[in-house]
């Protein structure tokens, strides 16, 4: 790390990653840098409002400065506004979860959900929603993949890696080979399928919402749900509500600002 800014940038993502708090040490340790520069971050960070110190423990965490800057953010995208009835529908519809991502910069992130389900037995994503969609194992990001080349496809995974951090699921794809196969399959079906390949016991099903002007993909949206039943024989069953849902993103895409639409 060069620069200041990214080091202070670097403090900022990792209490994102720690909302109940972290000490400088296992800060300092986990980014490579120098305890005395971690504290004097911090205490930057603490006199501009970012950060607070945890008096009883030491720790330190974020403030709700971050979050309300990023809530004011999206608020004035318009991204709530014109997805969230969509999802909601969807959700209503389909009677489980429904999420949607967009293609920020050229990766693909979690920015939207609406839950369907009513059953004590569901999935509450909540602490992904933000971060970056590990494309090799999920449904959105299978879908993301399928739509293009093999090439852009592999060059994609290889950046991001096959496997995703922490627990890989039983039928998580284990090499570049198995996922093409699945991905042209995701081509042919017309929408992803997995089942226990990004969590064990959770199954989805996404495609990809495009441009109304370019028809270049701009996002993604999925149902979810268990996968005991939430079976390939159930998904059949959604694929026009979530196809016309995927349509009508992409029609309301042009009242919002953070959809990036590619020419």
């Amino acid at each position: 790390m060069s620069s200041a800014l990214q080091k202070a940038l670097s403090v900022l993502e990792f209490l994102v990653e720690n909302p109940k708090g972290t000490t400088v040490s296992d800060m300092a340790k986990s980014l490579g840098m120098p305890v005395s520069g971690v504290h004097r971050l911090l205490k930057e960070l603490e006199s501009i409002g970012y950060v607070r110190q945890v008096k009883d423990m030491g720790e330190y965490k974020l403030t709700i400065k971050l979050a309300s800057l990023g809530l004011s953010y999206l608020g004035q995208t318009g991204i709530s506004s014109v997805s969230q009835p969509v999802l909601d529908t969807l959700a209503a519809k389909c009677k489980e979860l429904v999420r949607m991502a967009v293609n920020d910069n050229g990766q693909l992130v979690w920015m939207a959900v609406a839950q369907g389900s009513t059953s004590s037995l569901k999935y509450d994503p909540s602490a992904e929603q933000g971060r970056t969609v590990h494309l090799a194992s999920t449904a959105n990001g299978q879908a993301w993949l399928a739509s293009m080349s093999d090439d852009e496809a592999i060059e994609a995974v290889i950046k991001q890696g096959l496997l995703k951090t922490g627990e890989v699921a039983k039928n998580a794809p284990s090499s570049i080979a198995q996922l093409l196969e699945t991905l042209q399959a995701t081509r042919e079906r017309g929408y992803s399928v997995t089942i226990d390949t990004y969590l064990d016991g959770m199954a989805a099903m996404a495609c990809v919402v495009r441009s109304p002007d370019s028809d270049q993909p701009i996002g993604t949206i999925s149902i979810a749900g268990p996968s005991i039943r939430f079976t390939e024989q159930v998904m059949a069953t959604h694929f026009h509500a979530l196809s016309d849902a995927a349509q009508e993103l992409g029609e309301a895409s042009r009242a919002g600002l953070f959809f990036y639409h590619p020419h």
